[in-house]
């Protein structure tokens, strides 16, 4: 893999990335929802996270066929730092009835830190659900900052990752470098693109 130094925040780093297409992000939540309905977990509802979890949860519902919900979450700033917590920026109109005595999935792109997971599914609980499940597109494998509550049973994981960037198409402004970026990954043998941070 070629390493190239990049500007960020003020200062020099080395930054691998991953750059994820579209098809690549479909054929992953295809199988978590095959792993999800073999488990025999049947959520009443879905809960994605703003907004990385929007289109995971929208390409899930083609296979679970259940209704979405959707909370924002904030914990970066524009800059791409750590917040000091997450903030709620949308949440649930009338959660208690929505949430009480269901089987929820919760759904978000990246578990990256846990923060953000751990947090939602806090204020979840609060609202007495009969389950919690979660499914993320990618984990890092990496310590985390957070831990998911002791209820919380039943985790699935479409493809674990070192501790890279990852960049999904929905946040590319140039969908076209995006797929450009993605060859340039496969024709290095797959590895990640170290490419600046822009």
């Amino acid at each position: 893999m070629t390493v190239t130094p990049v500007r960020y925040s003020e200062r020099m780093e080395t930054i691998a990335k991953r750059y994820f297409s579209y098809n690549e992000i479909h054929r992953t939540v295809s199988a978590l929802a095959r792993e999800i309905l073999a488990s025999g977990f049947e959520p009443d509802v879905t809960v994605a996270i703003g907004t990385g979890g929007f289109i995971p949860a929208r390409i899930l519902k083609t296979f679970l066929k259940k209704p979405i919900l959707t909370v924002g979450v904030k914990l970066y700033n524009d800059d791409n730092q750590m917040g000091e917590g997450p903030k709620k920026v949308q949440w649930i109109d009338e959660v208690e009835r929505k949430l009480r005595g269901k089987r929820v999935l919760l759904i978000d792109e990246v578990d990256d830190s846990r923060t953000t997971l751990a947090y939602c599914l806090r204020e979840l609980l609060s609202h007495h659900p009969a389950e919690i499940g979660v499914a993320v597109l990618h984990c890092k494998d990496k310590a985390k900052c957070d831990q998911f509550p002791p209820e919380i049973t039943r985790y699935w994981v479409g493809q674990h990752l070192q501790d890279i960037w990852v960049v999904y198409p929905w946040d590319a402004e140039d969908i076209d470098a995006h797929e450009r970026n993605i060859q340039a990954m496969h024709l290095g043998a797959g590895s990640p693109a170290s490419i600046p941070l822009a």
